[in-house]
């Protein structure tokens, strides 16, 4: 540990952002995001922010899952409310999806004017997989919680529900509605356990 920092200063949580904090992490990351802004999400508030753990990130995330709506756009109201109630869900909203909204319509713009040009569909293709990378790399960096801890159901579930949806291709809705009661009850048998 350096000299200059105090044992206290480094056990401290981090203080809760403010309505400023939020809007600019949440616009940056918004700008970050091409394909999508969950790595991104998941990089500044669990490892350089570190307003939350990775295992509070999943939970958020998981609910977010949870509700309808766009899963990141679910996760940054959640986030925002959590820390600055009402006003926070809006800012964080605002955030993350005001840049986008201005730059994809000048460049849905630019597109119809220019979009039959190869250099840029080259480009577009380049970016998605780019992006197609960032979502390997975020998946494998939320599963880790779940093998951290002792051997338990959770790996299993997540394990079915890929196997429903990525493999079997068996309609998202049904395989939820099945895997969260089953989740519920084997996350409440082991807590009780």
């Amino acid at each position: 540990m350096p000299e200059n920092v105090s044992e206290n200063a480094v056990l401290e949580p981090p203080k809760a952002p403010t309505l400023l904090q939020l809007f600019t992490v949440f616009a940056t990351i918004s700008l970050y995001g091409f394909g999508g802004v969950l790595p991104w999400t998941y990089r500044v508030l669990v490892e350089e922010r570190r307003w939350l753990t990775a295992e509070e990130f999943n939970e958020l995330f998981s609910l977010s899952q949870f509700l309808p709506g766009p899963n990141t756009v679910n996760l940054s109201i959640v986030f925002g409310s959590r820390f600055r109630g009402a006003r926070g869900a809006a800012v964080t909203f605002f955030g993350l999806i005001g840049p986008p909204v201005v730059i994809i319509s000048l460049l849905g713009f630019l597109y119809v004017r220019y979009g039959e040009i190869e250099m840029l569909r080259g480009a577009l293709t380049g970016i998605a997989a780019a992006a197609a990378g960032l979502l390997i790399a975020v998946t494998a960096k939320m599963a880790l919680p779940l093998f951290r801890r002792p051997f338990g159901p959770a790996p299993f579930v997540a394990a079915a529900g890929f196997i429903a949806i990525g493999l079997m291709r068996w309609p998202l809705p049904w395989v939820l509605l099945a895997l969260v009661p089953v989740s519920l009850a084997l996350a409440w048998w082991r807590a009780t356990r």
